[in-house]
């Protein structure tokens, strides 16, 4: 097994929403504003499915079903809207729940204290977008690199981009069969599969156990209260 500078054998990969935090919906009003404010859609992400989904292709399917191609100018345009949109949102009570998710603190540090471990982001959300959502939680110390929505459309090209910057920022040198990708949906899921990483699913978000066991995670919390019982995967 490949050991790092800092001794880590095992990185830990953990998508934003759903996973570590819910934010009241400040995402997704934060990006219809943007796109109200580039091409007048104020409903542009309607009825656009978002849970798992990189930012990228969220919006170039929102693109496509109101008829229109979006070039790289205008996603460029939408991105850096939707970033200061998000600044604001983030401070709203917004509409359902805005909370850190249940023993992701205590799973944070307890992961953190270890020196055979490394922790990393990997999430649809661009760069820029995930580290609003989680300063505000203060939850961003965390984490020193991770693959974001900006990285790739497809999501499942996303693990080989966090394993390399892991490597860049001399976080861990870890094979994806050491890496754990842990999320809240089968996307989270099928792009550990895709890559060789080991998938571990949490039922905080709007899919159940029995979901994400069916679309190929061995294991699946129905929250990460359970710190002993994740410690035991490593």
């Amino acid at each position: 097994m490949t050991e790092t500078r800092d001794g880590a054998r095992r990185l830990v990969l953990f998508d934003i929403d759903g996973t570590l935090v819910l934010t009241g919906g400040a995402g997704l009003r934060a990006m219809n504003r943007a796109c109200a404010e580039i091409v007048g859609r104020a409903d542009a992400l309607n009825g656009i499915p978002v849970a798992g989904r990189t930012d990228w292709i969220i919006l170039h399917d929102a693109f496509r079903a109101g008829g229109m191609t979006l070039d790289d100018p205008m996603f460029a345009a939408i991105r850096e809207r939707y970033v200061t949109h998000l600044r604001d949102e983030i401070q709203q009570r917004g509409t359902g729940t805005k909370a850190v998710m249940p023993g992701i603190r205590e799973l944070l540090d307890a992961l953190e204290a270890r020196s055979d471990v490394a922790l990393g982001l990997l999430t649809g959300n661009f760069a820029d977008g995930a580290r609003i959502k989680l300063e505000h939680f203060d939850l961003w110390r965390y984490f020193r690199c991770g693959a974001f929505g900006d990285d790739a459309v497809d999501r499942n090209a996303l693990v080989p981009v966090a394993l390399s910057r892991a490597r860049e920022c001399g976080v861990a040198d870890v094979h994806a069969s050491h890496t754990l990708v842990v999320g809240d949906t089968p996307h989270d899921i099928a792009c550990a599969l895709a890559a060789g990483a080991t998938p571990v699913g949490v039922a905080t978000g709007s899919y159940s156990v029995d979901q994400l066991r069916a679309s190929g995670a061995e294991t699946v919390f129905a929250d990460l209260s359970d710190t002993k019982g994740f410690l035991s995967l490593l």
